[in-house]
């Protein structure tokens, strides 16, 4: 940090609860989902942060499927390649904003939230 072209001496932290609220906040992007339906915890892996969520992802209802297989691809794939997509998506996006070093995201789907789309008038 600098004023008027000076290096300012200090320190600057981060706290777990706004890297949680992060976390939280990407996962549900990435995901589709509330970020308050999303779970995150931080472990240390050898001196950078592991962060593992729990969280439903967003998928379209189970008619329109049915109705449209190709509505799969459209939502960006299976449960489990959205998943994986997610991952770098999310690590990226917490490691860009933070500046926290973090070593790997894990992602444990715990549900499904379904898509309903309203008529357009």
């Amino acid at each position: 940090m600098t004023e008027q072209g000076r290096i300012l001496e200090g320190h600057n932290r981060i706290s777990t609860q706004a890297l949680t609220s992060l976390a939280r906040a990407a996962a549900a992007e990435a995901l589709g989902v509330e970020a308050h339906d999303v779970r995150a915890d931080w472990s240390d892996d050898d001196g950078l942060l592991a962060l593992s969520l729990v969280s439903p992802i967003r998928i379209p209802p189970l008619a329109s499927v049915l109705r449209n297989p190709e509505r799969v691809a459209v939502s960006g794939g299976s449960i489990r390649d959205r998943a994986v997509a997610a991952k770098s998506v999310i690590l990226d996006r917490v490691m860009e904003l933070s500046g926290a070093q973090l070593s790997r995201v894990d992602i444990r789907i715990s549900g499904t939230a379904v898509s309903e789309r309203g008529r357009v008038l």
